[in-house]
């Protein structure tokens, strides 16, 4: 957790001049602050490296003129991207009188993105992608291939080696350019890729752009997967609803309006929570926007006048289908590319364009009407859908106003195991949500009252994938979670409104706490999703041991930290150091090595108040794990593994993950 600084200058006013403006110049703006560029120097920021420079790729393909993308992890860790595109020019540039290569690698904000006579659409907007990667590279080099010559030029932190060269010919038609780099271990917390972290970018890559092949290859292990779906958004939603049972075939609508190409695939299954995923640009738009609008108008409309067209619906049926009956167990990508998209924020996840909107729920309107009018069938099970949806919307409504005269909603009655703060300023509060009431009492004790919060959970929560929003309202514990945040739950939902700036979850570290702390995310991300895009979810990690050694105490919150402390305290080599299942084995769960006693904590209730605190809710000491999505369509896909009904998808993803101690989501 970052701490600010509260130290004055002593000195006097005059020693502010000029001579105090420090002006970083080329790429040091970068190195001296690399998360401004690439979000944190953790596993995300170095993985978004890969990111920036194949979508520098894809704008190619976007563009026309490339078909493949080949992505190397090689054993040292360094990575290759190499495509089949123009190849970055490398004649002198006008103004900066050196190659154009070199001004791409070397300048932010250079770059071919902002001629729309070179792309007339892009998803590298800002124009700092390559030249990023190079800062923060410790070493990279770059080849192009074109006009029947190779280029290379090579970096050190982003300082040329020497200035663009000629290195070779080829003879074939094989134009494009490679890039290979490393990370710089002076900037990042860990330089390991994962092969899963990267093969979901390329899928989904692969999935929006259908004339693309994404290839990725592992040296390390040999791993090797290739991507190329001919049936584009087609093939994505199905990928999307495989541990789902669809209820027709995918409904595809492709055309263009006002200059915006538009694509869209979607269908019903039989679950009950929403999979739906927008993209512009390729950039996943998390937050929606006016294109997501768009559609939902678009399909609201065309099929209430389609079922009241046809008699599906009668004029004096109690229950009228609204957007929230549309929604349950619609699984959507919708694809549109935009000239000159205007992003609400500076993270890209959430489209602005006013006339976005009017060109997609045009183009849905007509062609979803002539699909209805041909598919009477699928039609028909749709809407019966919708209206089993809607009475359970309607049940929902008794069950909240219910509810609510229980005051267990009312925010202005909160619920009776809460232990609220003192300050009412959210932005400086936070709640723990606490598995168990043991641990509970344990975090009431220990917490500083003006800005924690306490909220025990009682056992495990009930699986809201699973469930219809009438039954999610009757727990106990979840109307205790929605009464305490006070910002709603579903279409009702404001995350401004949330009464707390932090929402951690502490549950043991043991098995039945991971399924608590995955029921409570499954939870959160159904139907409080604008919580953890936010970036106001965490997880508490408390730690897995207590090393002793006299009056001596450390904690470790894995095995390998145990060790480094055993070795601070010059423990005898020749001793075996149990693992974790060993000591838990133990009487008392505690190791004895020459002197130092190792204990291992089963629970969170095992520790008293000060331990809990100094280890796991002191801001000053903790360490928390913020939980955020990078990529929406995979978050879904392993919430319906973990909670859905298919067995087999859960088996083979736990078999394959089972090494890992943490879910990253």
């Amino acid at each position: 957790m970052a701490k600010e600084n509260g130290k004055t200058n002593g000195g006097s006013a005059e020693e502010y001049n000029a001579k105090s403006i420090n002006v970083l110049k080329g790429l040091e703006a970068v190195r001296k602050r690399p998360a401004m560029y690439i979000g944190d120097i953790g596993a995300r920021g170095l993985h978004h490296l890969i990111n920036e420079v194949v979508d520098n790729s894809i704008d190619e393909a976007l563009a026309g003129y490339n078909d493949r993308v080949v992505v190397t992890i090689h054993k040292d860790q360094s990575v290759t991207v190499e495509d089949r595109g123009r190849g970055i020019p490398v004649d002198m540039h006008p103004e900066e009188k050196k190659s154009a290569l070199e001004v791409v690698m070397t300048v932010l904000h250079a770059g071919g993105k902002f001629d729309k006579n070179s792309y007339k659409v892009s998803g590298g907007l800002h124009g700092v992608g390559v030249s990023v990667v190079n800062a923060l590279s410790e070493w990279l080099i770059v080849e192009v291939r074109r006009d029947g010559k190779i280029y290379t030029q090579e970096y050190r932190r982003g300082i040329p080696k020497y200035s663009v060269k000629q290195t070779g010919t080829y003879k074939s038609e094989n134009n494009g350019t490679k890039i290979t780099f490393m990370p710089d271990k002076e900037i990042f917390k860990t330089t390991k890729f994962h092969f899963d972290t990267v093969a979901e970018r390329l899928r989904e890559l692969a999935y929006l752009n259908k004339e693309v092949t994404m290839t990725l290859k592992d040296e390390a292990d040999g791993q090797e997967e290739v991507y190329k779906f001919k049936g584009g958004l087609i093939d994505f939603v199905k990928y999307l609803d495989e541990n789902r049972s669809p209820i027709h075939k995918p409904v595809y609508i492709e055309g263009e309006k006002d200059n915006t190409p538009v694509e869209i695939a979607f269908e019903y299954s039989d679950s009950y929570s929403e999979n739906v995923h927008s993209y512009v640009n390729n950039i996943n738009t998390i937050e929606g926007g006016t294109h997501l609008v768009g559609f939902r108008t678009a399909l609201t409309r065309t099929f209430n006048n389609y079922a009241y067209k046809n008699g599906l619906i009668k004029d004096n049926n109690k229950i009228s289908l609204t957007g929230d009956d549309f929604k349950e167990g619609l699984t959507a990508v919708i694809s549109v590319k935009v000239m000159e998209p205007q992003f609400e924020g500076q993270t890209k996840t959430k489209l602005g364009n006013g006339e976005v909107k009017s060109a997609v729920e045009t183009l849905v309107g007509e062609k979803l009407s002539e699909f209805l009018e041909e598919n009477s069938s699928i039609a028909k099970k749709i809407i019966d859908k919708c209206m089993r949806a809607a009475e359970a919307r309607e049940a929902a409504r008794k069950a909240r106003e219910l509810v609510r005269r229980k005051n267990a909603l009312d925010t202005m009655h909160l619920p009776g195991k809460l232990a609220d703060c003192s300050i009412n300023d959210p932005e400086h509060c936070e709640i723990y949500i606490v598995e168990g009431d043991s641990a509970g009492g344990s975090a009431k004790m220990g917490r500083d009252r003006r800005f924690q919060a306490i909220l025990p959970i009682k056992g495990k929560i009930l699986n809201v994938e699973k469930a219809k929003i009438n039954k999610i309202l009757e727990n106990i514990e979840i109307q205790a979670m929605i009464s305490a945040i006070g910002a709603g739950i579903g279409e009702e939902f404001d995350h401004e409104k949330a009464r707390y700036g932090k929402i951690i979850l502490m549950t043991d570290a043991d098995v039945d706490g991971s399924h608590i702390r995955t029921l409570l995310l499954t939870f959160l991300y159904r139907h409080m999703k604008e919580l953890i895009t936010s970036g106001k979810v965490y997880i508490a990690q408390p730690p897995l041991y207590k090393i002793k050694k006299g009056k001596e105490e450390h904690y470790a919150f894995d095995e390998e930290e145990r060790d480094k402390i055993l070795k601070r305290f010059r423990a005898g080599k020749d001793e075996k150091i149990l693992t974790v299942e060993e000591i838990e084995e133990t009487e008392g769960g505690e190791q004895q090595v020459k002197g130092i006693v190792i204990s291992r904590y089963k629970g969170l209730g095992e520790m008293n108040p000060e331990q809990l605190w100094s280890t796991t809710m002191n801001p000053e000491t903790r360490t928390v794990l913020q939980v955020n999505v990078e990529s929406a369509a995979a978050a879904d896909k392993v919430f319906e593994t973990l909670m859905g009904d298919a067995v087999e998808p859960r088996r083979a993803f736990i078999e394959k993950h089972a090494k890992y101690a943490k879910l990253d989501i």
